[in-house]
């Protein structure tokens, strides 16, 4: 038999026949139909159980988001060790010429100097940055001496 439109029937199985409800207690579901007791809802022409809910109601049909995105922008880190390969003595150390150097992405978000590894240059000038407390302990004894 070609394959037509008129010929096309669902898989076995995969439909079933409706229930009908209020065809006599000999049919297993009678009485009440499975409406409950009284009240409006067991009632022909009864509104359906969305009465009353509004805003709540369409509160629940928007999808949660999930999860939490922070207003305050994260730091871009510098390390001290960054500091030695691409910069020299007293040089000034801030937005501008960190971004030259390729070692922040963004000139308008935050930096913060690290103190990973060992700083060897002698005379920085930072502006605009912010230091660890490990950082400024390091530039306070080296300019001391």
């Amino acid at each position: 038999m070609p394959l037509s439109l008129h010929t096309i029937k669902p898989a076995k199985g995969a439909t079933k026949k409706r229930k009908r409800i209020g065809r006599g207690n000999a049919s297993g579901s009678g009485t009440y139909s499975g409406r409950g007791l009284k009240g409006q809802k067991s009632r022909s022409g009864g509104k359906s159980g969305l009465k009353r809910l509004g805003m709540k109601m369409m509160l629940r049909t928007i999808p949660k988001k999930r999860g939490f995105k922070s207003d305050k922008p994260k730091n871009q880190v510098v390390n001290l060790a960054d500091l030695n390969k691409h910069f020299k003595d007293s040089d000034e150390i801030n937005p501008k010429s960190l971004l030259k150097a390729g070692l922040i992405g963004k000139i308008d978000l935050p930096i913060k100097i690290l103190g990973a590894g060992e700083l060897k240059l002698k005379n920085l000038k930072f502006s605009g940055v912010k230091m660890s407390e490990s950082v400024r302990g390091e530039l306070e004894v080296r300019s001391e001496k």
